[in-house]
Protein backbone atom coordinates (compact mmCIF):
# COMPACT_ATOMS: atom_id res chain seq x y z
CA UNK A 1 0.00 0.00 0.00
CA UNK A 2 1.11 3.70 -0.27
CA UNK A 3 1.82 6.76 1.96
CA UNK A 4 2.53 9.68 0.05
CA UNK A 5 2.44 8.05 -3.11
CA UNK A 6 5.51 5.41 -1.79
CA UNK A 7 4.83 2.15 -1.45
CA UNK A 8 5.40 0.50 1.81
CA UNK A 9 4.86 -2.72 3.80
CA UNK A 10 4.35 -2.57 7.48
CA UNK A 11 7.88 -4.93 8.34
CA UNK A 12 10.70 -5.32 6.33
CA UNK A 13 14.58 -6.59 7.10
CA UNK A 14 16.95 -3.49 6.31
CA UNK A 15 19.62 -3.17 4.31
CA UNK A 16 22.14 -4.31 6.82
CA UNK A 17 20.46 -8.04 6.50
CA UNK A 18 19.55 -8.10 10.11
CA UNK A 19 17.84 -5.33 11.84
CA UNK A 20 14.40 -4.95 10.85
CA UNK A 21 12.07 -2.08 10.22
CA UNK A 22 8.66 -1.49 11.42
CA UNK A 23 6.04 1.21 11.39
CA UNK A 24 6.08 2.87 14.50
CA UNK A 25 1.63 2.77 14.97
CA UNK A 26 1.52 4.74 18.01
CA UNK A 27 2.63 7.85 16.26
CA UNK A 28 -0.15 7.79 13.76
CA UNK A 29 -1.68 9.62 12.39
CA UNK A 30 -0.03 12.95 13.04
CA UNK A 31 3.30 11.58 12.34
CA UNK A 32 5.13 8.54 10.00
CA UNK A 33 7.81 6.99 11.97
CA UNK A 34 10.02 3.87 11.66
CA UNK A 35 11.63 2.02 14.08
CA UNK A 36 14.13 -0.30 13.89
CA UNK A 37 13.86 -3.65 15.95
CA UNK A 38 17.73 -5.06 17.36
CA UNK A 39 16.69 -7.79 19.56
CA UNK A 40 14.14 -10.03 20.80
CA UNK A 41 13.34 -7.55 23.72
CA UNK A 42 12.76 -4.58 20.65
CA UNK A 43 10.43 -7.08 18.94
CA UNK A 44 8.52 -7.94 22.45
CA UNK A 45 8.28 -4.10 23.37
CA UNK A 46 6.84 -3.26 19.76
CA UNK A 47 4.14 -6.11 20.08
CA UNK A 48 3.34 -5.28 23.85
CA UNK A 49 3.17 -1.25 23.62
CA UNK A 50 1.24 -1.56 19.90
CA UNK A 51 3.64 -0.30 18.06
CA UNK A 52 2.89 -3.22 15.73
CA UNK A 53 -0.27 -4.53 16.24
CA UNK A 54 -3.11 -6.34 14.48
CA UNK A 55 -2.94 -10.32 14.54
CA UNK A 56 -0.90 -11.13 11.04
CA UNK A 57 1.50 -8.43 12.16
CA UNK A 58 1.96 -9.62 15.49
CA UNK A 59 2.89 -12.98 14.13
CA UNK A 60 5.69 -11.66 11.48
CA UNK A 61 6.90 -9.46 14.18
CA UNK A 62 7.02 -11.95 16.83
CA UNK A 63 8.75 -14.59 13.94
CA UNK A 64 11.57 -11.89 13.47
CA UNK A 65 11.86 -11.47 17.23
CA UNK A 66 13.17 -15.41 17.57
CA UNK A 67 15.54 -14.75 14.42
CA UNK A 68 16.90 -11.63 16.09
CA UNK A 69 17.21 -13.64 19.24
CA UNK A 70 19.31 -16.37 17.46
CA UNK A 71 21.79 -14.39 15.91
CA UNK A 72 22.77 -13.46 19.19
CA UNK A 73 22.24 -17.38 20.90
CA UNK A 74 21.23 -20.07 18.69
CA UNK A 75 21.01 -22.21 21.29
CA UNK A 76 17.84 -24.31 22.89
CA UNK A 77 17.50 -22.26 25.41
CA UNK A 78 17.67 -18.85 23.99
CA UNK A 79 15.39 -20.08 21.99
CA UNK A 80 12.79 -21.07 24.42
CA UNK A 81 13.44 -17.84 26.55
CA UNK A 82 12.62 -15.96 22.88
CA UNK A 83 9.41 -18.24 22.60
CA UNK A 84 8.07 -16.91 26.46
CA UNK A 85 9.19 -13.43 26.41
CA UNK A 86 7.14 -13.07 22.63
CA UNK A 87 4.11 -15.49 23.73
CA UNK A 88 3.92 -13.41 27.19
CA UNK A 89 3.07 -9.90 25.18
CA UNK A 90 -0.48 -10.29 23.90
CA UNK A 91 -2.70 -12.92 24.74
CA UNK A 92 -5.65 -12.79 22.66
CA UNK A 93 -4.02 -12.85 19.22
CA UNK A 94 -3.51 -16.63 17.94
CA UNK A 95 -1.24 -15.79 15.68
CA UNK A 96 1.41 -14.88 18.02
CA UNK A 97 1.00 -18.67 19.05
CA UNK A 98 1.09 -19.93 15.75
CA UNK A 99 3.65 -17.80 14.38
CA UNK A 100 6.11 -18.43 17.72
CA UNK A 101 4.78 -22.45 17.29
CA UNK A 102 6.30 -22.31 13.42
CA UNK A 103 9.37 -20.91 14.42
CA UNK A 104 10.34 -23.47 17.10
CA UNK A 105 9.39 -26.41 14.87
CA UNK A 106 11.37 -25.24 12.34
CA UNK A 107 14.65 -24.46 14.55
CA UNK A 108 14.46 -27.04 16.91
CA UNK A 109 16.69 -30.24 16.18
CA UNK A 110 18.42 -28.20 13.66
CA UNK A 111 22.55 -28.07 13.61
CA UNK A 112 22.75 -24.55 15.66
CA UNK A 113 25.02 -23.18 12.79
CA UNK A 114 22.26 -23.20 10.84
CA UNK A 115 19.29 -21.56 12.63
CA UNK A 116 19.94 -18.25 12.07
CA UNK A 117 19.66 -18.44 8.45
CA UNK A 118 16.73 -20.68 8.86
CA UNK A 119 15.06 -18.27 11.25
CA UNK A 120 15.10 -15.65 8.99
CA UNK A 121 14.20 -17.60 5.91
CA UNK A 122 11.14 -18.78 7.64
CA UNK A 123 10.50 -15.09 8.97
CA UNK A 124 10.50 -13.97 5.85
CA UNK A 125 8.33 -16.74 4.42
CA UNK A 126 5.43 -16.19 7.36
CA UNK A 127 5.58 -12.60 5.65
CA UNK A 128 5.44 -13.63 2.18
CA UNK A 129 2.40 -15.98 3.12
CA UNK A 130 0.80 -13.36 4.79
CA UNK A 131 0.50 -11.01 1.74
CA UNK A 132 -0.50 -13.83 -0.82
CA UNK A 133 -2.73 -14.54 1.91
CA UNK A 134 -4.68 -11.31 2.00
CA UNK A 135 -4.62 -10.62 -1.63
CA UNK A 136 -6.23 -13.78 -1.89
CA UNK A 137 -9.00 -12.47 0.83
CA UNK A 138 -9.42 -9.16 -1.62
CA UNK A 139 -10.54 -11.32 -4.59
CA UNK A 140 -12.81 -13.06 -2.82
CA UNK A 141 -14.48 -10.15 -0.74
CA UNK A 142 -14.57 -8.06 -4.12
CA UNK A 143 -17.03 -10.67 -5.29
CA UNK A 144 -19.07 -9.66 -2.52
CA UNK A 145 -18.83 -5.37 -3.15
CA UNK A 146 -19.51 -6.81 -6.72
CA UNK A 147 -22.21 -8.48 -6.18
CA UNK A 148 -23.56 -5.20 -4.12
CA UNK A 149 -22.48 -2.91 -6.79
CA UNK A 150 -24.63 -4.52 -9.29
CA UNK A 151 -27.65 -4.13 -6.96
CA UNK A 152 -27.63 -0.30 -7.39
CA UNK A 153 -29.51 0.86 -9.40
CA UNK A 154 -28.20 4.66 -9.46
CA UNK A 155 -24.26 4.02 -9.50
CA UNK A 156 -24.14 5.05 -6.41
CA UNK A 157 -21.12 3.95 -4.24
CA UNK A 158 -20.92 0.34 -2.08
CA UNK A 159 -20.87 1.41 1.66
CA UNK A 160 -18.99 -1.16 3.44
CA UNK A 161 -18.68 -0.29 7.36
CA UNK A 162 -16.00 -1.89 9.52
CA UNK A 163 -14.33 -1.76 12.78
CA UNK A 164 -10.89 -1.03 14.04
CA UNK A 165 -8.14 -1.18 11.41
CA UNK A 166 -7.96 -4.64 10.04
CA UNK A 167 -5.84 -2.95 6.63
CA UNK A 168 -2.59 -3.20 5.71
CA UNK A 169 -1.51 -1.63 9.01
CA UNK A 170 -2.68 -4.74 10.86
CA UNK A 171 -1.08 -7.17 8.51
CA UNK A 172 2.05 -7.49 6.11
CA UNK A 173 0.15 -5.81 3.05
CA UNK A 174 -3.15 -5.37 1.96
CA UNK A 175 -5.06 -6.18 5.07
CA UNK A 176 -7.60 -8.39 5.77
CA UNK A 177 -11.09 -5.96 5.90
CA UNK A 178 -9.50 -4.06 3.71
CA UNK A 179 -8.08 -6.04 1.38
CA UNK A 180 -11.66 -6.47 -0.53
CA UNK A 181 -11.82 -2.55 -0.58
CA UNK A 182 -8.51 -1.87 -1.76
CA UNK A 183 -9.44 -4.79 -4.78
CA UNK A 184 -12.97 -2.97 -5.51
CA UNK A 185 -10.96 0.80 -5.84
CA UNK A 186 -8.34 -0.27 -8.13
CA UNK A 187 -11.20 -1.80 -10.63
CA UNK A 188 -12.94 1.58 -10.49
CA UNK A 189 -15.67 -0.20 -8.34
CA UNK A 190 -17.23 2.81 -6.63
CA UNK A 191 -17.04 2.03 -2.86
CA UNK A 192 -17.26 3.89 0.43
CA UNK A 193 -16.10 3.35 3.93
CA UNK A 194 -17.63 4.21 7.36
CA UNK A 195 -14.57 4.43 9.26
CA UNK A 196 -15.81 3.27 12.89
CA UNK A 197 -13.57 6.20 15.49
CA UNK A 198 -12.66 2.51 17.33
CA UNK A 199 -12.47 3.64 21.29
CA UNK A 200 -10.13 3.20 23.29
CA UNK A 201 -6.55 4.00 20.96
CA UNK A 202 -8.69 5.27 18.25
CA UNK A 203 -7.67 2.39 15.29
CA UNK A 204 -10.27 3.10 13.08
CA UNK A 205 -9.66 7.24 13.01
CA UNK A 206 -6.04 6.81 13.49
CA UNK A 207 -4.48 4.26 11.11
CA UNK A 208 -8.10 2.64 8.77
CA UNK A 209 -8.42 6.89 8.27
CA UNK A 210 -4.95 7.07 7.39
CA UNK A 211 -4.53 4.13 5.00
CA UNK A 212 -8.10 4.75 3.23
CA UNK A 213 -7.22 8.57 2.67
CA UNK A 214 -3.57 8.06 1.40
CA UNK A 215 -4.62 5.07 -0.93
CA UNK A 216 -6.99 7.33 -2.50
CA UNK A 217 -10.22 5.55 -1.14
CA UNK A 218 -13.54 7.61 -0.14
CA UNK A 219 -14.27 7.34 3.54
CA UNK A 220 -15.83 8.75 6.22
CA UNK A 221 -14.63 8.67 10.13
CA UNK A 222 -17.85 8.52 12.53
CA UNK A 223 -18.43 8.11 16.17
CA UNK A 224 -18.65 4.38 17.12
CA UNK A 225 -22.21 4.58 18.26
CA UNK A 226 -23.28 5.73 14.31
CA UNK A 227 -23.42 2.37 13.03
CA UNK A 228 -26.54 1.02 14.02
CA UNK A 229 -28.05 4.29 12.72
CA UNK A 230 -26.82 4.26 9.38
CA UNK A 231 -28.00 1.03 8.95
CA UNK A 232 -31.89 1.36 10.32
CA UNK A 233 -31.86 4.72 7.34
CA UNK A 234 -30.56 1.97 4.57
CA UNK A 235 -26.98 3.66 4.68
CA UNK A 236 -24.76 0.41 4.91
CA UNK A 237 -24.72 -2.32 2.49
CA UNK A 238 -22.75 -4.34 4.16
CA UNK A 239 -19.83 -5.00 7.47
CA UNK A 240 -16.68 -6.24 6.81
CA UNK A 241 -14.21 -6.26 10.03
CA UNK A 242 -11.04 -8.34 11.07
CA UNK A 243 -10.93 -11.02 13.95
CA UNK A 244 -7.93 -11.76 16.26
CA UNK A 245 -9.28 -14.93 16.73
CA UNK A 246 -11.89 -17.53 15.52
CA UNK A 247 -13.01 -20.82 17.30
CA UNK A 248 -13.30 -24.02 15.28
CA UNK A 249 -16.85 -23.41 15.37
CA UNK A 250 -17.01 -19.46 13.75
CA UNK A 251 -17.20 -17.49 16.77
CA UNK A 252 -14.97 -14.65 16.38
CA UNK A 253 -12.98 -12.61 18.96
CA UNK A 254 -12.35 -9.40 17.41
CA UNK A 255 -11.72 -5.51 18.80
CA UNK A 256 -14.23 -4.46 21.47
CA UNK A 257 -17.62 -3.15 20.23
CA UNK A 258 -17.55 -5.65 17.12
CA UNK A 259 -20.62 -8.02 18.93
CA UNK A 260 -22.64 -4.62 18.56
CA UNK A 261 -22.33 -3.93 15.46
CA UNK A 262 -22.97 -7.88 14.44
CA UNK A 263 -26.68 -7.20 16.52
CA UNK A 264 -27.09 -3.84 15.21
CA UNK A 265 -26.27 -5.53 11.13
CA UNK A 266 -28.37 -8.89 12.27
CA UNK A 267 -31.62 -6.52 13.16
CA UNK A 268 -31.41 -4.83 10.10
CA UNK A 269 -30.62 -7.00 7.35
CA UNK A 270 -27.33 -5.94 6.61
CA UNK A 271 -24.20 -8.60 5.63
CA UNK A 272 -22.04 -9.31 8.57
CA UNK A 273 -18.52 -10.59 7.27
CA UNK A 274 -15.20 -11.29 8.94
CA UNK A 275 -11.94 -11.38 6.95
CA UNK A 276 -9.36 -13.81 8.29
CA UNK A 277 -6.17 -15.76 6.91
CA UNK A 278 -6.50 -18.72 8.42
CA UNK A 279 -3.64 -18.56 10.75
CA UNK A 280 -6.17 -16.83 12.54
CA UNK A 281 -8.41 -19.29 13.51
CA UNK A 282 -8.07 -21.29 16.59
CA UNK A 283 -9.53 -25.44 16.30
CA UNK A 284 -8.43 -25.98 19.84
CA UNK A 285 -11.39 -24.04 20.81
CA UNK A 286 -15.11 -23.87 20.99
CA UNK A 287 -16.99 -21.35 22.58
CA UNK A 288 -15.55 -18.35 21.61
CA UNK A 289 -17.24 -16.62 24.75
CA UNK A 290 -16.33 -19.01 27.61
CA UNK A 291 -12.95 -19.99 25.94
CA UNK A 292 -10.97 -17.10 24.70
CA UNK A 293 -8.89 -15.10 26.99
CA UNK A 294 -9.86 -11.36 26.78
CA UNK A 295 -6.89 -8.99 27.11
CA UNK A 296 -7.52 -6.25 30.10
CA UNK A 297 -5.09 -3.15 29.05
CA UNK A 298 -4.55 -0.15 31.08
CA UNK A 299 -7.00 2.66 31.94
CA UNK A 300 -4.93 5.21 30.66
CA UNK A 301 -5.90 4.17 26.74
CA UNK A 302 -9.81 5.17 28.03
CA UNK A 303 -8.72 7.91 30.39
CA UNK A 304 -6.33 10.22 28.13
CA UNK A 305 -6.36 10.82 24.62
CA UNK A 306 -3.96 12.08 22.16
CA UNK A 307 -4.01 14.74 19.33
CA UNK A 308 -2.46 17.43 17.50
CA UNK A 309 -3.34 21.13 18.83
CA UNK A 310 -4.32 24.06 16.29
CA UNK A 311 -0.50 24.78 16.62
CA UNK A 312 1.17 21.75 15.52
CA UNK A 313 2.06 19.92 18.75
CA UNK A 314 1.10 16.59 19.72
CA UNK A 315 -0.59 15.93 22.76
CA UNK A 316 -1.85 13.62 25.37
CA UNK A 317 -4.78 15.12 27.65
CA UNK A 318 -7.03 13.39 30.11
CA UNK A 319 -11.09 12.90 29.40
CA UNK A 320 -11.99 11.43 32.37
CA UNK A 321 -13.61 12.59 35.84
CA UNK A 322 -10.38 12.40 38.58
CA UNK A 323 -10.41 9.49 40.44
CA UNK A 324 -13.24 7.68 38.44
CA UNK A 325 -12.37 3.68 37.69
CA UNK A 326 -11.49 2.65 34.47
CA UNK A 327 -12.30 -0.44 32.68
CA UNK A 328 -10.41 -1.45 29.60
CA UNK A 329 -11.74 -4.69 28.03
CA UNK A 330 -9.44 -5.15 24.52
CA UNK A 331 -11.83 -7.35 22.53
CA UNK A 332 -15.49 -8.73 22.34
CA UNK A 333 -16.45 -12.31 20.72
CA UNK A 334 -19.04 -12.25 18.22
CA UNK A 335 -21.06 -15.79 18.47
CA UNK A 336 -21.34 -17.63 14.83
CA UNK A 337 -25.04 -16.70 14.39
CA UNK A 338 -24.17 -13.09 13.57
CA UNK A 339 -21.85 -13.64 11.32
CA UNK A 340 -22.67 -13.99 7.61
CA UNK A 341 -19.97 -15.20 6.45
CA UNK A 342 -15.83 -16.08 6.71
CA UNK A 343 -13.85 -13.70 3.85
CA UNK A 344 -10.92 -16.24 3.88
CA UNK A 345 -7.68 -16.71 1.73
CA UNK A 346 -10.09 -20.02 0.07
CA UNK A 347 -12.83 -18.65 -0.35
CA UNK A 348 -16.15 -17.15 1.93
CA UNK A 349 -16.97 -19.77 4.22
CA UNK A 350 -20.02 -20.41 6.48
CA UNK A 351 -19.17 -19.84 10.10
CA UNK A 352 -19.95 -23.67 11.43
CA UNK A 353 -17.99 -26.09 12.52
CA UNK A 354 -18.38 -28.49 9.40
CA UNK A 355 -17.56 -25.97 6.30
CA UNK A 356 -14.58 -24.13 8.36
CA UNK A 357 -13.23 -28.01 8.70
CA UNK A 358 -13.84 -28.81 5.26
CA UNK A 359 -12.41 -25.80 4.07
CA UNK A 360 -9.37 -26.55 6.05
CA UNK A 361 -8.94 -30.04 6.87
CA UNK A 362 -4.93 -29.57 7.30
CA UNK A 363 -5.50 -27.30 9.70
CA UNK A 364 -8.31 -29.29 12.13
CA UNK A 365 -6.67 -31.01 15.12
CA UNK A 366 -7.65 -34.17 16.87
Amino acid sequence: MKVDGKSYRTIWLNEDGWSVEIIDQTKLPHRFETVTLRNVEDAATAIRDMLVRGAPLIGATAAYGVALAMREDPFDDALDRAYETLHATRPTAINLKWALDGMRATLRNRPHGERVALAYRRAAEICEEDVAINASIGDHGLALIRAAAARKTDGAPVNVLTHCNAGWLATVDWGTATAPIYKAHGQGIPVHVWVDETRPRNQGAALTAFELGHHGVPHTVIPDNTGGHLMQHGMVDLCITGTDRTTATGDVCNKIGTYLKALAAHDNDVPFYVALPSPTIDFTVADGVKEIPIEQRAGDEVAKMTGKTEDGRIETVSIVADGSPVANYAFDVTPARLVTGLITERGVVEPNREAIARTFPERVED
